[in-house]
């Protein structure tokens, strides 16, 4: 395995800090690792810490009393996740489950505070993910609520491409369409519905896991007023 250092250097929740500081998070720091569908905490349970991914994915849902899932969020390698807990001293709000083999670090609560207090400029990177987090949120609110299916969907695809700027407009699905729609708000017939009319229209190409955007305009048409401009 790679230097736990140089991977925890690497985190954006920790990038910039110290050689002294990341010895000092270290030592804090629980190595975890889980198996693809694994369970990591279950909503209603003690925040006693929070996790980064070293490798893997992990999805964060609610399940409704009838069983039904619905996907928050899906989060990879370098993203920390169940952080809220650490500051509000609440329960876990919704339940974290591995999508793949997953490599973590946890950090227990109380001592991830005594390091935040010896560091501020750790209290100033973590206010910072979580003005981001709350951010995602708002967004994802709005589309939810604000958007039909195939303006979220749009939506997604820009901000996906927006997070791979290197692909040459492709954009590598790492998860399932199952998974997809469930984060989108829809079911996955009618995902693909979509999808199949999107290509049609010629915004995008879907070869299997990979999208490939033919018209960015189009896509952000559609984002923006539900519809494609003539």
């Amino acid at each position: 395995m790679k230097n736990i250092i140089k991977i925890i250097a690497g985190m954006p929740l920790f990038r910039g800090l110290s050689s002294q500081q990341l010895a000092e998070i270290k030592k804090v720091a629980i190595d975890r690792q889980y198996l693809k569908g694994e369970f990591i905490f279950s909503e209603g349970d003690e925040g006693n810490g929070f996790y980064v991914i070293i490798t893997g994915r992990v999805e964060i849902y609610k399940a409704s009393l009838e069983g039904k899932e619905k996907i928050l969020h899906i989060f990879g390698p370098g993203e920390p996740f169940g952080e809220v807990p650490v500051f509000s001293g609440d329960r876990f709000p919704a339940n974290a489950r591995t999508l793949v083999k997953s490599h973590l670090l946890f950090f227990p609560r109380q001592a991830f505070l005594n390091l935040i207090a010896a560091n501020p400029a750790l209290a100033l990177k973590m206010m910072a993910v979580l003005s981001l987090r709350l951010r995602q949120f708002t967004v994802q609110i709005e589309h939810l609520t604000l958007k039909e299916v195939p303006g979220r969907l749009a939506a997604y695809l820009i901000y996906s491409l927006k997070e791979q700027p290197h692909s040459e407009n492709r954009i590598s699905l790492n998860i399932s369409k199952g998974q997809l729609a469930s984060l989108l708000g829809t079911i996955p017939e009618t995902l693909s519905r979509i999808l199949t009319r999107m290509a049609k229209q010629e915004l995008i190409n879907v070869e299997g896991k990979e999208i490939q955007v033919l018209d960015s305009v189009g896509l952000e048409a559609l984002s923006e007023y539900g519809k494609v401009l003539d």
